[in-house]
Order: structure tokens, then C-alpha cells, then sequence
């Protein structure tokens, strides 16, 4: 759906303030005290910003990706990074960068995902990072990702009025009271919890198509973000804004991973809209990457040729 990125494509920055070494492997069985032999095994720079990065890359465009990275680890990640050839600022930290682990068992077809909490990051290092921000200029600032250990309470709120006072659109991937925080401060262009988020945001169990369609539109119709998307999984997506609601579904698949679904669906949206797609195609390109990203195993997040035809096939006879 979108064409390649020119000169004067707006700027998009992402961040990722814990981000991750992705590893990932096959065995035949995964069982206790035993030795485990493992094969293919690949490793990729990942984390929420970091990986929203590099769908947008993937898609054809450009983005810059600053990240929080240090310890013996932050070197490699910045290897794997400069590898795949994308732009970046890291702020160093002492603490070592987590190295998470994706391993494939052959003789079930379940994938194990071991994810760690991350390393430390102290009040100054917080500081070297809203300060990198400050001397950025981006047009979209995307915050995305888990805080680490050590981070103050509601800090995407302060990415939040950098993104205000350079008059970026901001957009936020994250959960729990973070999100709740940001989200009551309004000025938001589009957040993506999933449903079980998002039925945590507003206290209640959604038991029904018919209840969720009607929460998520009064919650949209609130205008605390311009647009909420709320993911379903196999089920597809829903978006709502202040004039209605949509629901995708989204096709029939064999999905192979679950890794990295939503940081291709928050990639592909923003950088649609940047590209000036009305939102409702943007959501759409949104929801085909993120089915593309569980078509291939492992890390690896969506493919263009994917995102393109699962587009296409997504809103073939929907009047976006």
C-alpha cells in the first residue's frame, strides 16, 4: 500500500528504553535437566521502538531508533543494529542489555519465550535520555516497549510533553499504568492495547463482540487519543475514534510465531499515516502486518510482500 519513502516524508523517531538481544533457536524437545542441543540459531536487535524501527525500514521507509543500551552487552546490540543498517542514537547505561530467548520445540510446534526484566537504569541515565529527546526533531515521536527496572513511575508522560512541545504526534505502545497515565493526559495519536489491555484500562471483562464494540467506541468517543486501536489476536483488530468504529478481521493463517505481531502492526500504521493515508487504510496496513509477523517463525517480524498482499486481501470489499 505505501509507496517508498521520499525526501520529505515526515521524520519518525522511535524509543525503546529496554530494549532486547532477541535469540532464537529450534530443538526437538524441551525437557528438564537434560542437556538441550539446539540448530538455526539467529539473534536480531529488538525491543518495542527498536523493532517498530525496523518494520518501517522493512516497509520502505526510514526511522530512527534511540534506545537505552550498555553493559558488555549494549556493544553487541548496537552490532546487530548498525547491521541492518538503521539509523541510531544509543544512551549508555551501566547496567547490561537483556538477552531474551525464543526457542522452537520441533516434535510439538509450541515456541517457548524466555524474556528477562531487564537491566537497571539509575535517575541520571533517565535524565541523558528525555535530554536526548529534547535535541531530536521529529515529526512522530513512537514510545514503545516495557519500562526497566529503576524507571520512574509515568516517565512515558515526560516522552509525552517532549513529543507536545515539539509538536510531534505522539504515539504509545505499552500497558498498565503507563498507558493509563498517558492516556489521561490526552494528546495521544493512536494507542494499541490489546483487549485483555484494554479491558484492564477500563475495570470490566468485555464478554461479548457486541460489548467490546460498544466500550471501545465510548472510550474513543472520550478523545483522550485520536485514534484507539484495541488488537484481538487470531480475531483481528478493532479501531474507533471520535466519528465511529471498525472491525478487521483478519485472515484465515497458519501462524508459525507470536513474536512481534504488535510492534509490526504499531510500525506499519505510524508510518501509513506519516505517508498521509487516512487512518482507517492506515489501521488496515496496520492489521495485515501484524499477520504477516506470525506467517515466518522466530524474530523476524513481518515482510513487505506479506504486509502487501495480506493488505490487500483485508480490505477487499471494507469502504475505508
Amino acid at each position: 500500500m505505501p509507496a517508498d519513502q521520499t525526501a520529505d516524508t515526515p521524520c519518525i523517531v522511535t524509543l525503546t528504553v529496554n530494549p532486547a538481544i532477541d535469540g532464537a533457536c529450534e530443538t526437538e524437545k524441551v525437557q528438564p535437566i537434560r542437556k538441550i542441543r539446539t540448530r538455526n540459531e539467529h539473534f536480531t536487535p529488538g525491543g518495542g521502538g527498536i523493532n517498530v524501527t525496523r518494520v518501517i525500514h522493512e516497509l520502505g521507509g526510514r526511522a530512527r531508533a534511540i534506545y537505552l543500551a550498555g553493559g558488555a552487552t549494549g556493544p553487541v546490540l548496537d552490532a546487530l543494529i548498525d547491521k541492518l543498517g538503521l539509523d541510531h542514537d544509543t544512551i549508555p547505561i551501566a547496567d547490561d542489555t537483556r538477552i531474551s530467548q525464543v526457542v522452537f520445540e520441533r516434535s510439538s510446534g509450541l515456541e517457548y519465550r524466555f524474556v528477562p526484566e531487564g537491566p537497571t537504569v539509575t535517575e541520571a541515565e533517565c535524565a541523558a535520555c528525555l535530554a536526548a529527546l529534547e535535541r531530536t526533531s521529529c515529526d512522530y515521536l513512537v514510545a514503545s516497549g516495557s519500562l526497566a527496572p529503576g524507571m520512574p513511575d509515568h516517565f512515558y508522560t515526560r516522552v509525552q510533553d517532549i513529543a507536545a512541545r515539539k509538536g510531534a504526534k505522539f504515539v504509545l505502545d505499552t500497558s498498565g499504568e503507563e498507558l493509563r497515565a498517558s492516556i489521561e493526559r490526552g494528546g495521544i495519536l493512536f494507542v494499541k492495547p490489546s483487549i485483555g489491555e484494554f479491558e484492564s484500562l477500563i475495570g470490566r471483562k468485555l464478554t461479548s463482540e457486541a460489548e467490546q464494540d460498544e466500550a471501545i467506541a465510548e472510550f474513543a468517543r472520550r478523545g483522550k487519543v485520536d485514534y484507539l486501536t484495541v488488537t484481538l489476536g487470531r480475531d483481528g483488530a478493532i479501531f474507533a475514534d471520535r466519528h465511529g468504529l471498525l472491525r478487521l478481521r483478519s485472515p484465515e493463517i497458519e501462524a508459525k510465531s507470536a513474536v512481534g505481531a504488535g510492534d509490526s502492526f504499531v510500525g506499519a500504521m505510524t508510518y501509513a499515516l506519516a505517508l498521509g493515508r487516512k487512518p482507517r487504510q492506515a489501521f488496515a496496513y496496520g492489521v495485515a502486518a501484524g499477520t504477516a509477523a506470525v506467517l515466518r517463525q522466530g524474530p523476524y517480524l513481518c515482510n513487505r510482500d506479506d504486509v502487501e498482499k495480506l493488505y490487500a486481501e483485508i480490505t477487499r470489499g471494507v469502504d475505508l
